[in-house]
């Protein structure tokens, strides 16, 4: 008897790697099927895309995730406890303008780029975009309300303020970086936020 079902001809992950690049690049609502089906694997039809994915939008989310367990993870230095706050904070900043910066891949952050490329009539891939956006943001928040509790910033700190000027500044290397800026001027531009820490720290820290 013959073999029923689809054989797949290519390697899933690989795909999702392949349409991450392609997302990276070009943003949710411009990477047509047509584009993803020609450059998954090496060429699949539309029946094929969707059994495997079961939509555009299903392999946008394991795209995020893959992005975020892989390029993503330059942010995770925020939750490590046994880093300095300002550390922690330090070690992000860089890591994500060096990232964004390589030649290996499209230029600036995945998350950052594609929610300016996603109309409301795409709101769950904005909420999905949003969410990840957040847990940075509360990263931040984190580490300058550990810094506060640790007495290095002062206890008039407006620790929400400060988070957001961090993220906001990351946020803004996507840019930056799809501009042509190169790693070693956002790593420059890094030092120079870095420098706003300074006015809220304690003179015993």
């Amino acid at each position: 008897m013959a073999q029923m079902g689809r054989p797949r001809s290519f390697d899933r992950d690989e795909a999702i790697r392949q349409a991450m690049f392609l997302f990276w690049q070009h943003g949710f609502e411009s990477t047509s099927l047509a584009l993803l089906k020609a450059r998954l694997g090496n060429g699949i039809t539309a029946p094929s895309f969707y059994a495997a994915f079961g939509s555009k939008e299903a392999l946008f989310e394991e795209v995020v995730d893959c992005y975020l367990s892989s390029y993503g993870q330059v942010n995770d230095c925020l939750w490590d406890d046994e880093l300095r706050p300002f550390d922690a904070i330090e070690q992000a900043l860089r890591a994500s303008a060096k990232m964004q910066t390589d030649p290996g891949h499209p230029s600036g952050c995945l998350i950052a780029l594609s929610v300016n490329t996603c109309s409301p009539s795409n709101e769950h891939i904005r909420t999905l975009l949003a969410t990840q956006r957040q847990r940075t943001r509360s990263g931040f928040l984190r580490c300058v309300v550990r810094a506060k509790e640790a007495g290095e910033l002062a206890a008039d700190t407006d620790a929400r303020a400060l988070a957001q000027t961090f993220h906001s500044f990351e946020t803004g290397l996507s840019t930056e970086a799809r501009d042509g800026a190169t790693g070693e001027e956002l790593d420059a531009a890094v030092t120079a936020a870095l420098k706003v820490w300074e006015r809220f720290t304690t003179k015993a820290a």
